[in-house]
């Protein structure tokens, strides 16, 4: 696979997968997706009328999923009651916007002609995003990038050790996928960077 390129004629950014490819990042983001979803903690009740007409009724506590630390911080480390207010006030938004451009890569690629059940290894999907897709899957693939490193405890500086793993580790092969994913938002940024 060779990244992302952005085409001057159709103005649009492309990039070919093979169905295994393709299969891989449709499950990669429709994890992501399941995991933005499920675990919200109960919001606070408030009787102030002005934010039941604009729903802030998002979570106040730091989510327990290590992932979902990672993707929302805590605003104010030494503050939990500011904290839990700036919470409130964005982590739905911040959620909702998450789930929606991982959404994009799932949609585009069953546009693109995945199938839901993958038959064969060697068809390949071809890919057109809008500036603006190409955008969400940028953003995705950092969320897929945060998510796979809080997992397996990636840390800068620590490649050697990944290096070193044998090839049938499973964490090994989870950690090529994380580089994977990597290399593919390198060249969506250098393809977006190239139409502007």
């Amino acid at each position: 696979m060779g990244g992302f390129s952005y085409h001057r004629r159709s103005k649009q950014i492309i990039a070919n997968f093979s169905g295994f490819e393709a299969d891989l990042l449709r499950s990669l983001a429709s994890q992501l997706v399941e995991l933005l979803r499920n675990e919200v903690a109960a919001p606070a009740e408030s009787d102030d009328p002005l934010e039941a007409m604009l729903d802030f009724s998002g979570p106040t506590t730091e989510p327990e999923d290590p992932v979902l630390k990672r993707l929302f911080p805590s605003a104010y480390g030494d503050d939990t009651e500011a904290a839990g207010e700036f919470r409130r006030f964005t982590e739905g938004g911040l959620r909702d916007g998450k789930a929606r451009a991982a959404s994009t890569i799932i949609d585009a690629l069953e546009e693109a002609g995945l199938p839901p059940e993958l038959d064969e290894d060697g068809m390949v999907i071809d890919v057109e995003l809008s500036i603006a897709d190409a955008e969400a899957w940028m953003r995705s693939f950092t969320d897929v990038r945060l998510a796979l490193a809080t997992r397996l405890g990636v840390e800068d500086g620590d490649e050697d050790f990944w290096d070193s793993l044998p090839e049938d580790d499973p964490a090994g092969q989870v950690y090529g996928i994380y580089q994977w994913v990597g290399i593919l938002q390198e060249t969506i940024v250098e393809a977006l960077w190239a139409a502007s």
